[in-house]
C-alpha cells in the first residue's frame, strides 16, 4: 500500500520540458512497432500528443480528426505520434473504432503510430500527466498535451489541455505553419494568422534593415503612443523549405 502511494506521488511530480529543450531520444513500443523517436522523425518535424485513455469519447474524436488531417501534416513534412498510458493491444483495437468513427473503409491502416506507455515512464518524464484525472487504481492519466518538435529535435511548442476539453487539430496545423515560417524568416505571426496573411516585423530589426530584408514593403500602424512597433509585411514565400511539395 505504501509503495502504491509513493508511486502515485512520484507520478504526480511532473518535471516537464521547456521550450528549446532537446526532446529525449526515447524508445517505446507503438502500433508501428518499436519506435526510437529521433530515428522515426529523421529530418522531419514532429507532433507528439498524448491523450487520457483509449475507448473514450473525446479522445476518439481527437484522433479521428488527426487521422483525417494526417495528409496535411505530411505535406508539411510533420509526423504525428500519439501516446497514452494504455496497452499496445488496446491501441490496435481502438484504432479500428477510430477509423469506423471516420467512416473509413474497413481494413484501412491507421496513418500514424500510437505509443503504449502503460508503465507511465514517458508521460512522467515528459510532464504529460494530469494529476486531476486518475484511473481506478488512483494513478494519474496522461493529459491532452501537444509537443511540436523541430528537425533539430528541440521542443518548439507545448500546449496542455484538461481532459474535459478536446483539441482543435486545425489550430495545431496552423501553429506548424507559423513555426515553419518563422524558423526560416525573421518575422512573427499575429493573432489569428493564416498562411497568406501579412506577418509582423519584430521590433529587434532596425527600420533600415527591415527595408532591405522585406523588399515587398513594410507598413506601420499609427498608434496614439506614437511608437512604431506594429510593423507588417507581406508573408515571405515559400512558407518553409521543409515542405515536401516545394
Amino acid at each position: 500500500m505504501q509503495h502504491r502511494e509513493r508511486e502515485r506521488e512520484r507520478c504526480c511530480r511532473m518535471p516537464g520540458m521547456l521550450l528549446g529543450d532537446i526532446v529525449p531520444n526515447f524508445q517505446a513500443d507503438s502500433t508501428f512497432g518499436r519506435l526510437k523517436l529521433h530515428d522515426f522523425l529523421g529530418d522531419s518535424w514532429g507532433v507528439l500528443f498524448s491523450h487520457p485513455r483509449d475507448f473514450t469519447p473525446v479522445c476518439t474524436t481527437e484522433l479521428g480528426r488527426a487521422a483525417q488531417l494526417s495528409p496535411e501534416f505530411s505535406r508539411r513534412n510533420a509526423k504525428l505520434i500519439a501516446l497514452s498510458v494504455d496497452s499496445l493491444e488496446d491501441h490496435h483495437s481502438w484504432s479500428k473504432d477510430i477509423m469506423a468513427y471516420n467512416n473509413t473503409e474497413a481494413g484501412s491502416e491507421f496513418p500514424f503510430p500510437i505509443i503504449a506507455d502503460d508503465r507511465r515512464h514517458l508521460v512522467e518524464m515528459l510532464g504529460m500527466l494530469d494529476p486531476e484525472e486518475k484511473d481506478q487504481a488512483g494513478m494519474p492519466l496522461s493529459a491532452r498535451c501537444v509537443f511540436v518538435i523541430g528537425p533539430d529535435k528541440k521542443l518548439k511548442l507545448s500546449i496542455l489541455y484538461p481532459a474535459t476539453t478536446g483539441r482543435n487539430f486545425d489550430e495545431i496545423l496552423r501553429v506548424v505553419d507559423s513555426l515553419q515560417l518563422t524558423a526560416h524568416n525573421r518575422v512573427a505571426t499575429p493573432v489569428d494568422w493564416r498562411p497568406g496573411d501579412s506577418v509582423m516585423v519584430p521590433p529587434s530589426i532596425p527600420e533600415q534593415e527591415a527595408m532591405t530584408l522585406f523588399p515587398a514593403g513594410v507598413y506601420t500602424k499609427d498608434l496614439p503612443s506614437g511608437k512604431k512597433y506594429l510593423r507588417y509585411t507581406p508573408q515571405p514565400n515559400p512558407i518553409s523549405s521543409d515542405r515536401t511539395d516545394g
